[in-house]
């Protein structure tokens, strides 16, 4: 890492014991009960002040640890001091080198298991991490509302053509890589509005939509092409896209096939799965009143499940109309899998957390809608395969609760059309893609894959790591290097 003469100064002009003394920021937020009322964004952002006032908190380690936990591996501690010297459109050049979609993981990645755990602050100090996620969210703003926007320099062009299919994390990750190595690249989407998972399954009071067009609108301007509407597997073939030219191939599909429980009444109406419900209310416009076929706000909401997918679903279900909005988890709240801002946020807009719970039945009326759930409670065993503790029934602790919505977040699996659409494809039992390493490479030549379509379920910017893992063997393909 360069240390230059101003840095050295910088790190000069406070103590290691003055720096540690501060405070870290807290974000400021918006009123509980003024954010119920749409979709205003709950994180209002760091002041100038703010931002500055955290990045002297960094103590710029030697060997930075921060680094290795970041995915896409950013140079966190450069980026920072650049805003402690007040050069806010340098930082996000130093973050865009590695990460172009700043504002979409400043708001949305799990900092506090990734690159903030592994700060020296709270790896060796006890104390709270550097704000790492939320100064990424503030330089990436800045720079957008300046109207000073970094592009990335373009390596020289090639004709060579490769082909992403699918626009959510994965994808535009590997399409902005493939781009700046100079290929001609083509993103295809199978909905009518491009960012997948990023669009249709986080609610706008934590990603705007604005901040997705934004940040794929730059794509553009480095010379990706996106189509829409386009089911590879059913609109077109990949044999489709060979014949067209196309040299290589990055899939990132997702996981969008929901898993059900399989307990009795689970077709009854009124129960979905979160993606569907996430879906048409974030992509179609299902909660405006003049559509054809609207949700069900549903007055009491139970939602199974206690990732981030959940408390999205629950804290929607609260923006409806729901009178109690409930989630419904069979561990404690140490073993949830969701970020702990999002539960706090959830908290303080009255859900209910119903733990140590399980669903066993679902109820309905005589027009078949659900209408009640039949749980039993649970207590905490040994530690399962995961490293959580087992949850176990309790005997005889079985009781109903009511509820006329249900909305199972228990998680996804991988879209199965490519591997229908491919049989030569290799898969593994849960069918996911089988990739090699960090080639990120596919058993069938030229195709690489990455995001949930391999992992089965992740997080972002693992998804954009994936991604830029793939474009670079890509490169390392079509280049002969």
């Amino acid at each position: 890492m360069i240390r230059d003469e101003w840095r050295k100064e910088l790190r000069k002009s406070m103590t290691a014991k003055e720096r540690m003394a501060i405070k870290r920021v807290v974000m400021p937020m918006e009123d509980p009960i003024e954010r119920l009322k749409g979709n205003t964004e709950v994180n209002k952002g760091l002041s100038v002040f703010e931002a500055v006032k955290e990045a002297q908190r960094c103590l710029d380690c030697a060997n930075p640890p921060c680094i290795q936990g970041c995915p896409v591996g950013v140079d966190i501690p450069t980026f920072i001091k650049y805003i402690e010297a007040g050069d806010f459109l340098k930082s996000a050049q130093v973050i865009k080198q590695s990460n172009l979609f700043p504002a979409i993981c400043g708001r949305v990645c799990p900092q506090e298991v990734q690159c903030e755990k592994n700060c020296i602050y709270f790896d060796k100090l006890n104390k709270e991490p550097v704000a790492i996620g939320y100064l990424e969210r503030f330089v990436a703003d800045y720079e957008r509302e300046s109207g000073t926007t970094y592009i990335p320099e373009i390596g020289k062009i090639s004709q060579v053509k490769v082909a992403v299919v699918g626009s959510g994390p994965a994808g535009i990750a590997a399409a902005g890589d493939l781009a700046r190595y100079g290929y001609q690249v083509s993103v295809y989407e199978a909905l009518h509005e491009l960012g997948g998972v990023l669009r249709y399954g986080i609610p706008e009071f934590r990603l705007p939509n604005h901040i997705i067009e934004f940040e794929i609108d730059n794509l553009k301007k480095i010379g990706v092409k996106f189509y829409t509407n386009i089911i590879i597997g059913k609109t077109l073939s990949h044999d489709d896209l060979k014949e067209s030219g196309y040299k290589a191939f990055f899939i990132g599909s997702g996981a969008g096939l929901p898993k059900f429980m399989n307990i009795p009444g689970e077709n009854h109406v009124g129960i979905m799965s979160a993606n569907e419900y996430l879906t048409r209310i974030n992509l179609m416009g299902a909660a405006k009143q003049d559509y054809d076929t609207p949700v069900f706000y549903g007055r009491n909401v139970a939602v199974i499940g206690g990732g981030n997918t959940a408390m999205d679903s629950v804290r929607t279900a609260k923006r409806l109309g729901a009178e109690r909005a409930m989630i419904i988890y069979r561990r404690s709240f140490n073993e949830m899998p969701a970020r702990k801002e999002e539960i706090k946020h959830a908290m303080e807009e009255g859900v209910e957390f119903l733990n140590l719970n399980e669903p066993v039945e679902y109820l309905a009326d005589e027009n078949g809608r659900v209408n009640r759930i039949k749980l039993r409670r649970m207590e905490l065993g040994e530690p399962d395969a995961s490293g959580r503790c087992r949850p176990v029934p309790l005997k005889d602790s079985e009781y109903s609760l009511q509820a006329d919505m249900v909305i199972v977040s228990i998680g996804v699996s991988p879209n199965p059309l490519i591997s229908m659409h491919m049989p030569e494809l290799k898969v593994t039992p849960s069918g996911t893609i089988e990739v090699c390493g960090e080639l990120m490479k596919a058993n069938v030549e030229g195709f690489y894959a990455g995001g949930d379509i391999v992992r089965g379920g992740a997080t972002v910017i693992a998804a954009m790591g994936d991604g830029r893992k793939a474009a670079f063997a890509i490169h390392r393909y079509l280049s002969g290097i």
